[in-house]
C-alpha cells in the first residue's frame, strides 16, 4: 500500500469545477487535479482559452472538460453546474479561483472599478458556492468547496484595497459557511497564497519594485505555481476530512514577517 492510498490524496474520479480556469493559478489547478484522478470541468468566460488546457488534459490520459462560466451571473453558474450535471452526474468539488484585480491608489479607485472586482472576487464566489452547494444539498451526497483566497485578506497591501477587501470577506465567508454545512457533509475550507509568478505579474516581480518586495518575505523568495500543489490537493481530497472552516496560507512567510 502506497502513502498516498493510505492518506488518501487520490482524487479517484472526483467531479471538480475549478473557475477561472483560463489562465494562472485555475489553469494550473485543472492540470494538477487531473494528473491526480479527478474529472474536471473548467470554467471562464472566454471558453475558447480553455480548449488548449481540455486538449492537453484529455492527450495526457485526464479527463476534462470546458464551460463558459461568468461567476457574476447566477444564470451562467447554474447552467455551467447543470452541464456538470448532464455530463458526469454532479459535482463533488468545486475550486472557487475566479478573481480579478488592479493597483491605484484608494483616491482613485472609482466605483465600476469597486463592482467589478468585489462582484467576481466575493459575489461570484459566493453564487458559485452557494449554487453548488445547493445541488450537494439535494444530491445527498455531501461535497467540498474550496475558496482561493489571499494573504491580502489579513495582511495590508498598498493600492489594492478593493481586492484585499474581497479576500478578507470570503477568508470571512469561508469559515461561516462551514459551520452552517456541515451538517449537509459539505467541507469549506480556503487557500490563501502569497505572491506567485504567474505571466502577468512576472514583469513587475523582476523589477526593482518587486526586488524590493522579494527582500521582505523570509525566505527571499516568490512562491511559484507548484508549491500550491500539495495543500490543494490536501484541502481538495479526503486526506482532510477532517478540516472544514480552515485556511492555509502558502506565502514562504510572507504573512508572519516582522514589522
Amino acid at each position: 500500500m502506497t502513502v498516498d492510498s493510505q492518506v488518501g490524496f487520490q482524487l479517484n474520479n472526483k467531479k471538480v469545477l475549478v473557475t477561472g480556469a483560463s489562465s494562472g493559478l485555475g489553469h494550473h489547478f485543472a492540470r494538477t487535479l487531473a494528473a491526480s484522478g479527478a474529472r474536471v470541468v473548467v470554467g471562464a468566460r472566454r471558453v475558447e482559452r480553455l480548449e488548449g488546457l481540455v486538449a492537453e488534459i484529455t492527450e495526457s490520459g485526464g479527463q476534462a472538460d470546458a464551460v463558459s462560466l461568468d461567476v457574476t451571473s447566477r444564470d451562467s453558474v447554474s447552467a455551467a453546474l447543470d452541464h456538470l450535471q448532464d455530463l458526469w452526474g454532479g459535482v463533488d468539488v468545486v475550486v472557487n479561483n475566479a478573481g480579478v484585480s488592479d493597483t491605484k491608489s484608494v483616491l482613485n479607485y472609482d466605483d465600476g472599478d469597486w463592482d467589478n472586482i468585489l462582484d467576481t472576487n466575493l459575489k461570484g464566489a459566493w453564487i458559485v458556492a452557494q449554487e453548488a452547494a445547493r445541488r450537494m444539498v439535494d444530491a445527498g451526497t455531501g461535497g467540498n468547496i474550496v475558496n482561493i483566497t489571499s494573504i491580502l485578506g489579513n495582511r495590508v497591501g498598498g493600492g489594492v484595497g478593493p481586492y484585499s477587501a474581497a479576500k478578507a470577506g470570503l477568508s470571512h465567508l469561508t469559515r461561516s459557511m462551514a459551520l452552517e454545512l456541515a451538517r449537509h457533509d459539505i467541507r469549506v475550507n480556503a487557500l490563501a497564497p502569497g505572491y506567485v509568478v504567474t505571466e502577468i505579474n512576472q514583469d513587475l516581480l523582476a523589477s526593482d519594485v518587486g526586488e524590493r518586495l522579494r527582500k521582505r518575505i523570509p525566505n527571499r523568495r516568490f512562491c511559484q505555481f507548484e508549491d500550491l500543489d500539495g495543500p490543494l490537493l490536501l484541502l481538495v481530497s479526503d486526506a482532510s476530512k477532517a478540516m472544514t472552516g480552515a485556511e492555509i496560507v502558502v506565502d514562504n512567510g510572507h504573512s508572519c514577517m516582522g514589522l
